[in-house]
């Protein structure tokens, strides 16, 4: 339960505004998106948004208590207000990790707390690892190591436990296609006409929401389904899908070692259908100094109700710690 007298067990902090917001070049391609809220001198944070390709809200702002954090969030490079959206061209694991120093550097941070869930987690753990000198503390939900098996699971596994949602998503496909869900949906999510990529990304977002909480969310479906967010999470999480996975030369859990260090809490639903929780128990196995909680009755959005406690919990705790 949070320390906090001002909020409850299961509520976020209030809804607040930035303070301040722009828009970052990266290169001759990609622009980014960022804001700040909360303290302007106070313990800086970050907030890495999942996909690849979600894009960040309001709402995520207010997992920090904004008397202590100056607290940062911004769009992954083809992501919300990131242009352009769905842009695939130099858009890596690398280039993601790169342009989060790059904005920390150009906000003038020396080191802040790093929160990130599902793909969140994974580049948060990436970037960690690359720079654990700039990481104060790490706060991880949904565990996303970006292994092969993973993929499979997401693309044909959730089947056994959403039947329903998986016809959906696979009988978009024509049935000659189906052997290869992703190839296909790649042609598709990939074609510059919106009559043909939107319809795809539409599918392929609108499943994973239908999979992303313990009980039915239509909130959460239509959100997914939203143009922006679906474009931008379809067509990266696809690209990302094929021709990113992280190889076992570089493998997140093998590279902990170096983190091992830093103040880390990782939250992961039981029921966590997207990511299941096997990747957050290896995870944790390899690095045994983090707080480690699994939250009983939780799928995998931030916003369950466990998860969302879990995770303003960790925000409160962590404060007096860096």
């Amino acid at each position: 339960m949070p320390d906090n007298p001002r909020i409850g067990r299961q509520d976020l902090f209030p809804p607040i505004e930035p303070y301040q917001n722009g828009m970052l070049p990266l290169d001759g391609v990609h622009t980014m998106y960022w804001e700040q809220s909360g303290n302007p001198t106070g313990l800086p944070a970050v907030f890495l948004h999942g996909g690849p390709g979600a894009g960040a809200t309001p709402t995520h702002r207010r997992f920090f208590d904004p008397a202590i954090y100056r607290i940062v969030v911004f769009d992954q490079r083809g992501a919300g207000r990131s242009t352009p959206l769905g842009e695939t061209q130099d858009n890596t694991l690398r280039h993601l990790v790169a342009d989060i120093e790059r904005l920390r550097v150009h906000l003038g941070i020396e080191r802040w707390l790093v929160f990130g869930g599902s793909w969140g987690s994974t580049l948060a753990l990436a970037y960690a690892e690359a720079h654990p000198d700039r990481c104060s503390g790490l706060v991880l939900r949904g565990i996303f190591l970006c292994r092969q098996s993973e993929i499979d699971w997401f693309l044909y596994g959730m089947r056994a436990v959403f039947p329903e949602a998986w016809r959906n998503f696979s009988g978009f496909i024509p049935e000659a296609e189906r052997s290869d869900l992703l190839a296909a949906y790649m042609r598709r999510l990939m074609d510059p006409t919106p009559s043909v990529h939107m319809p795809a990304a539409r599918a392929w977002s609108t499943y994973e929401g239908v999979c992303s909480t313990l009980l039915p969310s239509p909130d959460t479906v239509a959100a997914f389904g939203e143009d922006r967010m679906a474009l931008g999470l379809a067509r990266i999480e696809a690209l990302y899908f094929r021709h990113h996975v992280i190889k076992p030369a570089n493998d997140l859990v093998a590279r902990v070692g170096c983190i091992r260090e830093v103040p880390a809490v990782i939250v992961q639903g039981r029921y966590d259908m997207v990511c299941p929780v096997i990747s957050a128990d290896e995870l944790h196995r390899a690095w045994p100094e983090a707080q480690y909680v699994v939250v009983p009755d939780a799928g995998h959005s931030a916003m369950e109700p466990g998860i969302r406690a879990e995770l303003v919990a960790a925000t409160e705790r962590l404060k007096r710690r860096l």
